[in-house]
């Protein structure tokens, strides 16, 4: 009996080395075929494929800025769902029911010589796109959170500004792995209105553009952005008055109050803190320009003061 559950203990091991050993295989080939698509170093913290649910699960999906580019992530997505197809999972072809991708954030970024770091992956550049991937995708579920678009053309400190975009796609018939990678990267910067990326070419001929089958959500018009931080008003005050004297001209600076006037980037800007409490401040950006709002500006002057405490 003693030998029974020795042998039984011994096979428990080994399948699970097997399970554990096959999915950093494929985790291996997924990253380096991801990176050869794009152009761009691929990684990510986990990778599950369950042949009985025939589920395959990615965390901590990141792609990172291509040659050119200050270091930072273009993608980031927490989450990928696939459930495939069981039949066609050794086939040349893979065959995927279904793909989830969350989408949390994108770093879209300018460099000096104002290029964009999409039309810098090799998917953008027509001439060096290698042969499509083999694949079909029935339907795939896009949720798109935000983008934070980092300009260096100015100067050495970025302009940077934020687009909340909080929509959620849903396409059919992807018939490579080239146009959901052109679909992932193109789709948020189309939603948020960005304008003049060379990708939006690439992307329609490849007929991306006309996929979609359902949106569920849309952007907010509002001119501000508010958060409550876990620091000291003085401290919030502080570091909010230094970044905006970097970003802009200060028009108004009323510590006792907390109120911050600034214009940047030709818009009219005001922050006002909130003691919440001790170490707590409720902190308040509104950005408009002829009187238009501008959220995405506001995000940007949130997100620099973020980035400083």
């Amino acid at each position: 009996m003693k030998k029974i559950f020795i042998v039984l203990g011994i096979v428990a091991v080994s399948l699970t080395s097997i399970a554990i050993f096959k999915n950093f295989i494929i985790k291996s080939v997924v990253t380096t075929v991801a990176s050869r698509i794009t152009g761009a170093p691929v990684h990510m913290d986990g990778f599950s494929l369950n042949i009985l649910s025939s589920t395959i699960r990615i965390s901590g999906f990141k792609m990172y800025n291509p040659s050119g580019f200050p270091k930072g992530i273009l993608v980031f997505c927490p989450e990928i769902k696939v459930i495939y197809d069981r039949g066609a999972l050794f086939k040349q072809k893979r065959h995927f029911l279904l793909v989830e991708i969350e989408l949390k954030e994108m770093g879209l970024t300018k460099n000096k010589e104002g290029k964009l770091n999409v039309d810098s992956l090799k998917i953008a550049q027509e001439s060096e796109s290698p042969p499509p991937t083999p694949m079909q995708i029935d339907f795939l579920n896009l949720s798109i959170g935000k983008i934070v678009y980092k300009d260096y053309a100015m100067g050495t400190e970025p302009s940077v500004r934020v687009y909340d975009v909080n929509r959620h796609k849903s396409y059919k018939s992807v018939p490579n792995a080239e146009q959901l990678a052109l679909l992932v990267l193109a789709e948020p910067m189309k939603a948020a209105g960005i304008q003049g990326a060379k990708i939006y070419g690439v992307a329609i001929v490849a007929g991306v553009a006309v996929l979609p089958i359902a949106v569920a959500a849309t952007l907010i018009g509002k001119d501000s952005v508010q958060q409550i931080i876990d620091v000291s008003s003085e401290h919030m005050y502080k570091v909010s008055l230094e970044v905006v004297k970097r970003m802009g001209r200060i028009t108004k600076d009323d510590a006792s109050n907390g109120v911050i006037k600034a214009n940047i980037n030709g818009t009219m800007t005001a922050l006002i803190l909130r003691k919440v409490s001790d170490n707590k401040t409720e902190i308040t950006i509104s950005c408009r320009k002829y009187m238009f709002p501008k959220p995405d500006i506001a995000g940007g002057v949130l997100y620099q003061i973020l980035d400083k405490l």
